[in-house]
């Protein structure tokens, strides 16, 4: 294997439809595998959530994402990287893209999100089908481990930590958009906030 070859092979990764293939430690396997909205669950286990937007913006999509979002090749694409932070501890960098084709009626509210929940707005629009999840281990190589890095300003994550990380595409009349999950190390920390009820 020539060096270019090795370096492609970080840059890009398998994605698997059963999360035991990553071999994860148990956990992450409950972070991973979560139904419903990812935002809702974490909401649970802070008293502080919020979206941190780090961008939004027109990018090239990564080659492990053009066929997902039904492209014969790596092209432009609409993008939107966040942090998600409970109790101003970042947990999770979110990675989405929707292809330039879209139209705003394809996703009505995606340009004006801001720091605003894209879980709650996919997961409270009745016109959203969500697909099957996938699951994938990032290697240090791989763009969205090192963007994820890049965010956290290296302060959370050793250079050699393999991150695990999930997406899904969600589709809208004739828009896709994937949604890409990276778990960060400080999710394990969380613990479920419980709540007095009279």
């Amino acid at each position: 294997m020539t060096a270019s070859t090795r370096g492609a092979s970080l840059r890009q990764t398998q994605w698997r439809p059963h999360v035991l293939a990553l071999n994860a430690p148990r956990a992450y396997r409950q972070w991973l595998t979560a139904d419903g909205s990812l935002t809702a669950k974490l909401k649970d286990h802070s008293r502080a959530f919020r979206v941190q937007c780090l961008h939004q913006t027109t990018a090239r999509c990564l080659t492990d994402e053009a066929a997902a979002i039904g492209m014969h090749r790596p092209g432009r694409v609409w993008e939107r990287e966040v942090l998600l932070r409970c109790d101003n501890t970042p947990v999770v960098f979110a990675h989405t893209v929707v292809p330039m084709s879209a139209t705003a009626t394809d996703w009505p509210l995606f340009s004006a999100l801001g720091e605003r929940s894209l879980g709650t707005t996919l997961f409270g629009d009745q016109q959203v089908r969500r697909g099957v999840l996938e699951f994938a281990r990032l290697r240090e190589g791989h763009p969205l481990a090192q963007r994820a890095r890049k965010a956290l300003q290296l302060e959370q994550v050793r250079e050699e930590l393999i991150l695990y990380a999930r997406r899904c595409l969600y589709r809208r009349r004739q828009g896709t958009l994937l949604v890409t999950e990276v778990f960060l190390p400080s999710v394990l920390e969380l613990k479920r906030i419980t709540t007095n009820r009279s």
